[in-house]
Parts: C-alpha cells; structure tokens; sequence
C-alpha cells in the first residue's frame, strides 16, 4: 500500500510534485535502495503521464538519489547517513532563512497568533504530563499537541511572505509531514518526554520576531531544527 509520498498528486505544477514525492519515498525507504523503477511505473502510482515523471527523475539523478539503469528505467541510490546528514542541513539552513525573513515581515497581528497557538500548545502539555501521571491514555492529545505545532510552524512560514523560500523547502524536506508525525509518535511512545524540551524555544522565536533581531530568530530555529531532524534521523 502506497504512502502518501506517492499519493495522487494535485497542486503545483506535476513536476515539482512528481519530484517531491519520489524523494520522500526514496529518503523513508518506501523506495528502498538498489530498487529499480521506471518512468511508466512511477506515473501509473503517481496517476501522471511520463513526462513530469521523467523532470524530476532527472533531478534525483542530479541530487545523487537515483541512478540510470537503463534507457528509462532507473534505481535507487545506497544512501549513507552522510549524505541524509547533508539533506538535513540543506533543510535546517532554509528553515533558519524562513525565520529570518519573518522576523522582517511579520505583523502584530501574525505575532499575537502565534503567542495564542503557543497557549494552546502550552495548555495541551500540561494536560498530556497530568494524563500520563495518572496513567490514562494520551496519544489523542499528543496528536492535538502535534496538529498545533504544525500550525505554529505554518504560522511562522506566513510571516516571511516568501512563495519562493517555501517552494525550496518543501522540497528539501527530508521527511513528509506524515512520516515526520510517524516517527515522532514511534519515539514519543518509547519516551512520553521526547522532543518537549524544545517546546521551549518557540517562545524564544517570538519574541525574536516581535524584536525583529532576524539574526536571533534563524539561530533559534537554527538550534531546534537540528536537534529535532538529528534525533529522528538517529532515533536517539
């Protein structure tokens, strides 16, 4: 059963998405290394015609993911954690650049959001570290807790008003939404405290952005995205 990297595409233009989708599958493993795959196949799972499909297999090939095994048939690259290191810092840098232009952009009334979705946010853990000391279940609110970061995180990405700085990053993400939120909730149910130490920071973000100090509000989204690609990356 496919995942949603090579879900029905339906946004953007077909290329672009066509390349999304196969990265993500190739960087979560649902395409796993030395699999061979061709055009048609990749636009029959993806419900595209060829020609998309053949624009982003050339820029997988470009970016060292796929290899040419033949006159349309490709397979995919051994990715060592080098070279997922390297994606995540390509990630991490256009985030911090995401931070820095909101920190530039950003209205009061944008802000004054952002500090009500982290009230929310902060409402919720309190909520899930009582749930979880009296051993009733949490993963709804984990998953609320979740959704509202996700939030947070758009809200932010709004503020820099830059289409084209969030056109690179969805396609340097090294995971999907979905297996992003997979993978934290794997780690979180071996560790109900996973990842709420850097809660915190968001609220440094804030009142970044409130200051304006764009050179602040990159080295703290900085800070936070590589110590939360770095764990789900190693899964330590």
């Amino acid at each position: 059963m496919a995942t949603e990297s090579l879900a029905t595409l339906s946004s953007d233009t077909l290329a672009d998405q066509a390349y999304r989708s196969v990265r993500a599958a190739i960087v979560t493993g649902e395409l796993r290394p030395g699999q061979k795959v061709t055009e048609r196949g990749l636009a029959e799972r993806l419900t595209v015609s060829p020609t998309p499909v053949r624009e982003a297999i050339r820029r997988l090939e470009q970016d060292g993911l796929l290899e040419r095994a033949g006159p349309r048939t490709v397979k995919v690259s051994t990715i060592g954690d080098t070279a997922l290191q390297d994606l995540a810092e390509v990630e991490v840098a256009l985030r911090g650049m995401v931070a820095r232009f909101a920190a530039r952009h950003a209205t009061p009334e944008q802000l004054d959001n952002l500090d009500a979705i982290l009230d929310q946010a902060d409402d919720l853990l309190i909520l899930i570290k009582q749930r979880h000391s009296n051993g009733d279940p949490v993963t709804r609110n984990v998953n609320q807790l979740l959704d509202t970061m996700e939030r947070f995180n758009d809200a932010v990405s709004a503020c820099a008003n830059n289409p084209v700085l969030m056109r690179l990053l969805d396609q340097t993400r090294v995971f999907s939404r979905s297996e992003s939120r997979a993978r934290r909730l794997e780690r979180i149910a071996q560790d109900p405290n996973f990842g709420l130490d850097r809660y915190t920071t968001h609220r440094a973000l804030v009142r970044a952005l409130r200051a304006g100090d764009s050179t602040t509000a990159e080295a703290v989204v900085i800070e936070d995205a590589r110590g939360g690609l770095s764990a789900l990356l190693s899964g330590g």
